[in-house]
């Protein structure tokens, strides 16, 4: 089994079926990019797992534990953490600002904002922030507002912010929509970096392609809300079934 495991989900819209019958397995410490065509189910999978959406059918499980019924926010206390397709910063606050929010929320062990001026006044708070700065190699950064940063810069600060939570899962939303191409190679660079030396599964949905058969140890390819095919990456690009739901190609 995998630490997710999706079995039977479907999930519909008054009368579109956005998923049917969804099975998805992630394993641990893994990378797993989940793909498909515009319209094919993948964010409505990703909000079935955190809590965003609640599936008609099927069951989401996490390290065992069932996530159906319960809030983004236990869902996230379970050890699961999402990025979003726009970066979800603070913009008016410094980077270093920003990164002592989720540092100083996994300490006190409830998300609750306190007086930026009352954590700088907690030394290992300020500490474990400039340490995850360092880590995202954006230590001489942290004095700037995070508004005026590129969009790379913003990426890698929100997924910095993810990981100061200490997440077993994390679960990417089209992580380089919207970047230039040097940024789009700097967060594969990252997200390579973060798969190697930390214990944590990633799970992405992106349609670019090059950051999927970059990063991904295994793909499941979504067409009209039902997996077509799940394989290992060198199998998936000649794939008859995956030709047809991008291309409109027939074997």
């Amino acid at each position: 089994m995998g630490i997710l495991e999706v079995k039977d989900v479907g999930k519909r819209f008054g009368g579109l079926q956005a998923l049917g019958d969804v099975n998805l397995s992630v394993k641990e410490n893994s990378v797993h990019a989940i793909i498909g065509p515009n319209g094919a189910g993948k964010s409505t999978l990703l909000n079935c797992l955190v809590g965003k959406l609640i599936p008609d059918t099927g069951s989401v499980m996490f390290d065992g534990q069932s996530v159906l019924g319960r809030t983004p926010h236990e869902i996230n206390q379970m050890g699961i953490s999402r990025v979003f397709q726009t970066p979800e910063i603070f913009g008016d606050l410094t980077v270093l600002e920003n990164m002592m929010i989720p540092c100083f929320a996994k300490r006190d062990g409830a998300f609750r904002m306190r007086a930026i001026e009352d954590m700088m006044r907690e030394k290992d708070i300020v500490e474990k922030a400039e340490s995850m700065l360092k880590d995202m190699n954006m230590a001489d950064k942290h004095h700037m507002h995070a508004a005026s940063m590129s969009r790379g810069d913003k990426r890698r600060l929100e997924i910095g912010m993810c990981l100061a939570q200490e997440p077993r899962l994390l679960l990417l939303d089209e992580p380089t929509a919207g970047m230039a191409r040097a940024d789009t190679n700097n967060t594969i660079d990252l997200l390579k970096q973060i798969s190697d030396e930390r214990d944590i599964t990633i799970a992405i949905i992106e349609h670019d392609m090059h950051v999927v058969f970059s990063l991904a140890q295994r793909i499941t390819v979504l067409a009209q809300g039902t997996p077509l095919v799940e394989d290992d990456p060198e199998n998936i690009k000649g794939h008859p079934k995956v030709r047809e739901a991008y291309l409109g190609e027939t074997a």
